[in-house]
């Protein structure tokens, strides 16, 4: 990424990055606070320094048009350095210290489920803005990322129904990961294809030879990855050097939130198919507008906009809309008013809060790899969380306050 963290850290002088000190200490203003807490160092910093600038993007936007309510929004930006206790102090300091009126964040399953409860505990309005596995039903937790139901369903039909019906799934060993490999063998299944391995691996793995001999001989007609973070990046190389990108494609539900198409060669990456709910080739007038004034904004050497970076973009859009609406940025006229349910037109098309699950209908595209860029093949527009549907629903439970997602595998009629 030519983006650098030495560029992420020196552009954050407009705003505070928030450290323990600020704990307990009395606002000197009446901005309304909105806290970002993010991996911005640590093998996660490839998802979390394009999340942080688009959602700086985003308060500039907000304040530029006049702030809210008359007030500015003022942005406490949080490094989380891929390290989960930080999330919890954090997301502690953020809530009882700063008295947030909104905090963003959590990248991986595990940092969101550190955040959640305790914002919960304190009454904090909280927006998970990553895709993941489904299945979080809590009134106080709106989730803008894509689900399995989202883009696993659509791309699993689509490469197999492209390149054959024999599937290899190789996924990160965490939540995330373990789930969605198992959404994977149900469409695989679904579609009358055969998953004949899955492979799981620790986040700071990057030896994957065994693994490689291992779909070579299996010989599946496609590999399906769900890897995270910047050391699983060393799959793809090693894969590529092995000569097997040429022989069996890989389809991903991963590869892109990272950018990890510019951290490989166009000989590597080419062919790589991926689901999400935005990629820099959607064509709409907002979308060429976001990224010209991105561009304007951080120079050619910006970071290749991805669904995480730009769902936070629109994630902090949707919590302003709202506060807008409510006429107030308390906590509870906000909920009411994202529940209403509010929809944003943004760079990735109209999402829109389904009160049902606090998630969002979404558009999805499936695309493919090509000189280290992303090319659309085909669009699905308004997406349900029909998985976390299955499971949640807010609207006669309001007092849901858990992570359901075992219960959706079963509701879905995988057994784990």
């Amino acid at each position: 990424m030519a983006f650098s963290r030495r560029q992420f850290i020196a552009g954050t002088s407009a705003f505070a990055l928030a450290t323990p000190a600020l704990v307990g200490r009395a606002l000197a203003n009446d901005n309304i606070i909105f806290a970002s807490i993010l991996d911005l160092s640590g093998g996660l910093d490839i998802y979390g320094a394009p999340m942080a600038e688009t959602t700086k993007m985003a308060i500039d936007d907000i304040n530029a048009a006049g702030g809210l309510l008359g007030r500015q929004v003022e942005l406490k930006l949080y490094d989380a350095q891929s390290n989960i206790q930080l999330y919890t102090q954090y997301a502690t300091e953020a809530a009882a210290g700063l008295r947030a009126h909104t905090v963003h964040g959590g990248i991986t399953s595990a940092s969101r489920e550190a955040i959640r409860p305790t914002l919960a505990r304190f009454n904090t309005l909280y927006f998970y803005n990553t895709q993941y596995e489904g299945g979080v039903c809590d009134f106080n937790n709106f989730n803008t990322g894509s689900t399995p139901a989202q883009t696993v369903a659509k791309v699993v039909p689509y490469v197999m129904n492209k390149w054959g019906k024999k599937v290899y799934i190789v996924a990160a060993d965490y939540n995330y990961g373990q789930i969605t490999a198992q959404w994977m063998q149900k469409f695989v299944k679904d579609g009358g294809g055969e998953t004949l391995g899955v492979e799981f691996f620790p986040l700071d793995v990057t030896n994957f030879g065994p693994t490689i001999q291992k779909i070579q001989a299996a010989k599946p007609d496609l590999v399906i990855s769900a890897l995270v973070g910047g050391a699983h990046v060393s799959f793809y190389k090693q894969y590529a050097a092995a000569g097997m990108n040429k022989e069996i494609p890989i389809a991903s539900t991963t590869f892109g939130v990272g950018n990890e198409q510019t951290l490989i060669s166009a000989e590597e990456g080419d062919g790589l198919i991926a689901a999400y709910s935005y990629f820099e080739a959607v064509d709409n007038a907002v979308n060429k507008d976001f990224l010209g004034r991105l561009e304007a904004r951080l120079g050619a050497g910006r970071p290749t906009m991805n669904e995480l970076s730009v769902r936070s973009y629109e994630g902090a859009m949707l919590w302003a809309e709202a506060v807008k609406a409510a006429g107030t940025a308390d906590r509870d006229a906000v909920i009411a008013a994202l529940r209403s349910p509010l929809s944003y037109n943004g760079p990735s098309g109209t999402v829109t809060i389904d009160p049902k699950t606090n998630h969002c209908v979404q558009n999805v595209y499936i695309a493919e790899a090509k000189n280290q860029r992303f090319e659309i093949l085909e669009s699905f527009a308004d997406q349900q969380p029909a998985d976390t549907q299955l499971v949640c629903d807010l609207v006669a439970n309001p007092n849901q306050n858990v992570f359901l997602f075992e219960n959706g595998l079963e509701a879905a009629g995988i057994k784990m």
